[in-house]
């Protein structure tokens, strides 16, 4: 069983990889396959046009992809887990909705802090509201009067409150500033920069080892909140710090790409149908399966209105919806 499951991983993980090099051939100036590899490792054979398109153009919008889902994946996969809920995810439990808030108040309003350049207004103050949204479900989750259905109906709460808000924005927002924040919510890889996928990375290197070291608690809390009790482990503080590592997660991916959907909510199913409940396959499995439906995404928005480059954002809603309602007519028992 062990070995299935490696093999899988490692399946996966090359269909990640062919769908990144996909993702960098795939433009307006279609490259072949050979001229990426080239372009990645020997620029030399190259022209100097092709080496710009592919290293300063084509790979940070390729790796961004390749993060967020990745990012957003595995935030997804914990959240289920540790509320018991197969809806749960960034974008269904107002995280999203609270980066769209905080990136309004940026373009429309041009509130910040007051140390924060114009450049970064957007991002900083979207990762802000979108880890006090997470903050706020980490505080209801610790109350013990709350309970687990408590946080879920408190976060689709978070999701209607923020929309208003957003919408409010959007109802006395300047006809330029309004566009601006509509391109910024539908999602868009083309805000990619080696900065901002630096700090993705960062984040993501820093939180991934304590989300696989709590895979066996994840595990078991599978079975239920008593069960994991009587194994020792403390559900309170697994739930705390889950939510921390999904804020830190979710609030990064969200604040350099815009509102993603999807991602969160089927990535995870997916890995769970491959790999099953074990967390310390079920983790690493989400992340690949999160990354590669973002790269496929990536590649198909560029593909399907030819000459324009869509935003991701609408075609992670169009290819999420069907396959997660083909999720749960195939496995109903886990909606």
């Amino acid at each position: 069983m062990m070995q299935r499951r490696l093999q899988l991983l490692l399946l996966i993980g090359l269909l990640c990889g062919l769908a990144f090099a996909l993702d960098i051939s795939t433009g307006p100036s279609a490259l072949p396959l050979r001229n990426v590899w080239a372009g990645l490792f020997d620029p030399s054979v190259l022209s100097d046009a092709q080496v710009t398109i592919i290293r300063q153009v084509r790979l940070p919008y390729a790796l961004m992809a390749i993060l967020v889902g990745a990012a957003l994946s595995l935030a997804g996969a914990e959240m289920q887990t540790i509320l018991n809920n197969p809806l749960a995810s960034p974008f269904t439990l107002g995280v999203s909705s609270a980066a769209s808030f905080g990136a309004a108040l940026a373009i429309v309003m041009g509130l910040s802090l007051p140390f924060v350049s114009a450049d970064w207004m957007v991002p900083v103050n979207a990762f802000l509201c979108a880890f006090a949204s997470v903050l706020l479900l980490e505080a209801l989750a610790r109350s013990r009067a709350a309970g687990v259905e408590g946080v879920v109906l408190f976060g689709i709460a978070l999701v209607f409150t923020f929309n208003a808000l957003v919408a409010l924005i959007q109802f006395i927002a300047s006809q330029e500033a309004l566009s601006q924040l509509v391109f910024w919510s539908m999602g868009s890889l083309g805000r990619a920069t080696w900065t901002n996928l630096i700090v993705l990375a960062l984040v993501i290197a820093a939180v991934t080892p304590f989300s696989l070291r709590a895979g066996h608690a994840m595990t078991a809390l599978r079975l239920g909140e008593d069960r994991a009790r009587s194994f020792g482990i403390d559900v309170q503080r697994l739930r705390f710090f889950s939510l921390l590592r999904i804020s830190a997660l979710a609030a990064t991916s969200v604040a350099f790409v815009g509102t993603i959907g999807f991602i969160g909510l089927v990535g995870p199913h997916i890995a769970r149908l491959l790999l099953g409940e074990d967390h310390r396959f079920l983790l690493p499995a989400a992340m690949l399966t999160g990354a590669l439906i973002m790269s496929l995404a990536s590649v198909a928005s560029k593909l399907l209105v030819p000459g324009t480059l869509l935003p991701v954002g609408i075609v992670t809603s169009m290819i999420g919806v069907p396959v997660f309602l083909a999720l749960i007519l195939r496995r109903p028992e886990r909606a």
